[in-house]
């Protein structure tokens, strides 16, 4: 068995729900606007884009969620990190074309492991994870 990655994507409720409905096996695909997917190294880096970003951004519903997943290590390796601030701040540019290939190397289910809302978000949170 070859060895995984964890990797981890900060989520807004629309993306989560289009996870959620491909069973937590997949991302969706990325919209025109959106030539690049951005999973991030680190679980600290997820939690501050979730928290500090998609809590206070309408079109995340004002909600921000922290996936996490594992993907195999040797397909995923070709992705150079990226620092794009501090020094944690560690993502992969994954080229939208080539989504469909990363979802498949993909191993086991993807994950919420935390949850933010905003006081601006009209609904609570109250959303079950799937451990």
């Amino acid at each position: 068995m070859s060895d995984l990655t964890t990797l981890y994507r900060p989520v807004g409720q629309a993306e989560l729900d289009l996870i959620e409905a491909s069973n937590w096996e997949e991302f969706p695909p990325r919209l025109p606007e959106q030539p690049i997917f951005y999973p991030v190294l680190n679980e600290a880096y997820a939690v501050q884009i979730a928290r500090d970003w998609n809590t206070k951004d309408p079109a995340s519903g004002f909600v921000g969620y922290v996936t996490r997943f594992k993907v195999r290590t040797d397909f995923v390796e070709k992705y150079e990190p990226k620092v794009v601030g501090a020094a944690s701040h560690l993502e992969l540019w994954v080229p939208a074309d080539e989504l469909k290939s990363f979802n498949s190397n993909i191993v086991g289910k993807i994950e919420v492991i935390s949850e933010f809302t905003s006081t601006q978000r009209s609904t609570p949170a109250c959303r079950p994870t799937n451990r």
